[in-house]
């Protein structure tokens, strides 16, 4: 969310915003703002004035008795006085409620150093790593791989769930838990605290990580008021909502394995094809708090502990900066990496790592004080980021595909090898 100050002094850099976002439902919005909020700041000055007049008839009415003097006029004016400021401050509440709702529509600014553009096309590749591989044999899909080694059963999984919810089976099942233990492992060592979260999320906290109430329609809801997390970012970083953080413990990082559950809808073709995308997928996240003048410092150093994984494994990857027509409602800048996919010649993305900035932590009402946490000194917003390391479909289907052998095999390449004690997938 954006502060209420920022925009009304900066009118211009936020309608720029909002129209490289392509938000432009969310112009009505803002004028609705600033004229709502100049409404309230006119009110809030009577408000004061009236409070003021109110206390002085306090004052008054005391004097008087302790004279021996009537009061009963001055108690008629400051009956009706303290209507007035009822009243007053009834109007401001509802000006401030309606003034917080139309801000959680605004999106946040993108950075400086993000290209403008319209839509995904508009993304521009800046990086990239390692050689696609060339084989002796026309390489398959993983799809194909899964079905003749029958590690993957879609089959049953739209049977017992629906399209989009894959079972695991034999040694993809037990990729799955290499994988799961290996992203751990490498982010602990890189600093990153583990925890392990729940799957649901209450409306608060999906409404301070930014997930509503702008994409409802991707989560899945369930009774009670909950939601299946789309991502674990949800709980990582809402976990710290309405909390004063110790400046020394910036940054602070955090870093879980989840489920996450997305609806995905308007998704045809081969772009839901195996495991490009699905409705339920394994992730690890990775969540940092920060101080606002390090924030995008940090952001490169997540994007190369993303990509040290992938060289990791040898698996050829580009860096994409994402335009600002493509960008999400919380995001100022984002870095998405792509894997080649050998056996469908086309790139797939496995992980985004943005910059939110102070958009979630005003919601969230996360700060942090200097001097500590019970400390004497200012509180000031955190800055907060999130990033995959990785989303396990995507992954796993390069790794298939990288790594596959004429026979249908697969090799494991050399740092998950202790993890699965095995060298081949067959």
């Amino acid at each position: 969310m954006l502060d209420i100050k920022y925009i009304r002094e900066n009118k211009d850099a936020v309608l720029k915003g909002i129209e490289a976002k392509q938000h432009y439902g969310s112009k009505d919005g803002l004028e609705q703002i600033l004229i709502k909020d100049a409404k309230n700041r006119e009110l809030r000055q009577t408000l004061e004035e009236k409070q003021a007049l109110r206390n002085s008839k306090s004052k008054l009415i005391g004097q008087l008795k302790r004279n021996g003097e009537s009061a009963e006029e001055v108690l008629k004016e400051m009956g009706q006085i303290s209507k007035e400021v009822k009243s007053l401050e009834e109007k401001s509440r509802e000006l401030e409620q309606s003034i917080h709702g139309l801000l959680l529509e605004l999106p946040n600014i993108p950075h400086e150093s993000v290209p403008y553009g319209e839509s995904d096309a508009d993304n521009v590749v800046i990086a990239s790593w390692g050689k696609k591989p060339s084989f002796s044999f026309e390489p398959k899909p993983h799809w194909e791989l899964a079905k003749d080694r029958d590690w993957i059963d879609f089959e049953r999984g739209n049977k017992t769930t629906g399209a989009g919810f894959p079972i695991f089976k034999g040694d993809i099942a037990k990729l799955v838990r290499a994988l799961k233990n290996y992203f751990l492992d490498f982010l602990s060592e890189q600093g990153y605290s583990e925890l392990s979260i729940p799957l649901l999320v209450n409306s608060d906290s999906a409404t301070a990580t930014g997930q509503l109430p702008d994409k409802e329609g991707q989560m899945y809801g369930v009774d009670d008021g909950f939601y299946l997390i789309p991502t674990s970012e949800l709980i990582l970083t809402g976990m710290f909502r309405n909390e004063i953080l110790d400046q020394a413990d910036l940054p602070l990082k955090v870093t879980g394995f989840s489920q996450c559950f997305r609806r995905e809808a308007g998704s045809y073709g081969k772009d839901v094809r195996g495991l490009n995308r699905l409705h339920q997928f394994d992730k690890v996240e990775m969540v940092q708090f920060v101080k606002a003048e390090n924030s995008y410092e940090v952001l490169e150093e997540m994007t190369k502990t993303s990509e040290a994984i992938l060289e990791s494994l040898e698996l050829p990857y580009q860096r994409l900066i994402l335009c600002s027509g493509d960008l999400g409602i919380t995001q100022t800048k984002t870095y998405d990496l792509e894997l080649w996919s050998a056996g469908q010649a086309r790139w797939l993305e496995v992980t985004s790592i943005s910059n939110i900035t102070d958009f979630q932590a005003r919601r969230l009402k996360t700060r942090y004080r200097e001097g500590g946490a019970a400390g004497k000194g200012a509180t000031k917003l955190v800055h907060t980021l999130n990033g995959s390391a990785l989303a396990f479909p995507r992954t796993i289907a390069a790794l298939l595909e990288h790594y596959q052998n004429e026979d249908g095999s697969v090799r494991v390449p050399e740092v998950l090898k202790t993890y699965l004690n095995k060298d081949l997938l067959e």
